[in-house]
């Protein structure tokens, strides 16, 4: 098996435990290696202190006693590093001798050498003995910060474990309690609580648009049915040729709901996407060509381009509901109106019809919605063409907004960032 594969295979737990541990044993016996140095040091300072309270041995330049006691055993090596100022240790079996030395002068200028000396008994034995106990306390240590380490972690995760087991748990419309503390298991119930509501949005939102798709199909679908059947039971060619023509306009209306339907679907999966400088005057030019009406349709905009950060798909799907659906009930005239306003761009599309009351305003731009008295006229429409203008114009930072017109009908502003 790969290693790094089984790694990651194991838990958060264990991983964490093998780090610590492991850690704290690779410098705990980096230590111990360390540890011979160290307890020889600390035998020598202790030494060396007590050296500086001694009565000193005196000899000549050349290491001969002047003082009447017995000969040292110092090299002439030894007199020569002890006379430079610097200590001398000198290791025989299990013990050392540690000797330390200046020079002064006698009271007719004789230069003599005043040497400290003392034996560390069992100097070896107490490194070797050091070393093992430091081992073994290594081992020790990080088996206590091994099982420290496991236990903090799992007290650590256990509310992440309830936490993980709470959501699943959870009903709709429900939320995860936010602890009190200000840390990353507070930010971690506030992440989950808002993916909880983005969940239940879109559930919601998925349950809203099926049963209103499914509402709409049946209507088309129905009367589709029912023709076929009239004219399955009265074979009559004049009657079926005008039952055939209603079933193609039932037929277009369906084919354009399950269009708007499948545009609608996209827009909601996924991310924009990337945004691109697109030209609104351009764009409204050609979305007039496009407009199958004898209304007069007028464009007021500036001479410069108006520069929008979308796509080119995005703006002509924008421009033709808009242009349709204020064809759909204008009397004669639609005002197409572009205007730059700081880092925004204002597309604003007035007709001259009966206009949209004020208790429908906020609403015209959900999915679905039509005004109830609207329902039955010419229009065929479904409720879905300003629904997706506020969809794509509102994922690019921008907003819409339904109001009347100078003429009296209906005005529909669209505020699109600027490129």
């Amino acid at each position: 098996m790969n290693p790094r594969r089984w790694w990651f295979r194991r838990t958060l737990r264990f991983r964490i435990t093998v780090v610590a541990t492991g850690m704290a044993l690779l410098c705990l016996v980096a230590f111990t290696g360390l540890a011979p140095a160290l307890i020889g040091l600390i035998q020598i300072t202790a030494v060396d202190q007590e050296l500086a309270k001694a009565p000193p041995r005196v000899l000549d330049v050349s290491g001969v006693p002047v003082d009447g006691g017995a000969p040292l055993p110092l090299t002439s090596q030894d007199i020569r590093t002890l006379k430079s100022g610097e200590p001398v240790l000198r290791l025989e079996g299990a013990s050392a001798q540690r000797w330390r030395g200046r020079v002064v002068f006698a009271g007719d200028g004789t230069p003599r050498l005043e040497v400290y000396g003392s034996t560390l008994l069992g100097y070896e034995n107490a490194n070797t003995l050091g070393t093992r106990w430091l081992a073994v306390a290594a081992v020790l240590v990080a088996g206590f910060v091994g099982i420290a380490t496991w236990l903090s972690v799992r007290s650590s995760l256990r509310p992440v474990e309830r936490m993980r087991v709470a959501a699943g748990e959870l009903p709709h419309g429900e939320r995860l309690p936010v602890p009190p503390s200000r840390d990353e298991l507070q930010a971690l119930a506030e992440a989950l609580n808002a993916l909880l509501a983005r969940r239940d949005e879109a559930s919601d939102r998925l349950r809203r648009f099926t049963g209103d798709a499914a509402h709409e199909l049946r209507s088309p679908v129905a009367s589709v049915r029912a023709q076929a059947e009239v004219a399955v039971a009265h074979p009559d060619p004049d009657f079926s040729i005008e039952v055939l023509e209603s079933v193609v306009e039932e037929s277009i209306r369906l084919s354009a709901l399950v269009d708007s339907l499948l545009i609608l679907a996209r827009a909601d999966t996924g991310a924009p996407p990337r945004a691109e400088a697109v030209d609104l005057v351009l764009e409204a030019e050609a979305a007039m060509s496009r407009l199958d009406t004898e209304l007069l349709v007028r464009l007021n905009a500036p001479p410069s381009a108006c520069l929008v950060s979308a796509t080119r798909s995005e703006v002509e799907l924008v421009l033709d509901n808009l242009m349709r659906n204020a064809a759909r009930y204008a009397y004669s005239t639609i005002t197409v109106t572009l205007v730059p306003v700081g880092r925004d761009v204002r597309l604003i599309v007035d007709d001259d019809g009966h206009g949209i009351p004020v208790e429908h305003r906020a609403k015209v731009f959900d999915r679905f919605y039509r005004v109830e008295e609207d329902r039955g006229r010419r229009s065929g429409g479904f409720g879905l063409g300003l629904a997706l203008v506020a969809h794509l114009v509102q994922r690019r930072g921008g907003s819409v907004r339904a109001a009347e017109s100078p003429a009296g009908g209906a005005r529909l502003e669209i505020r699109w960032p600027s490129w």
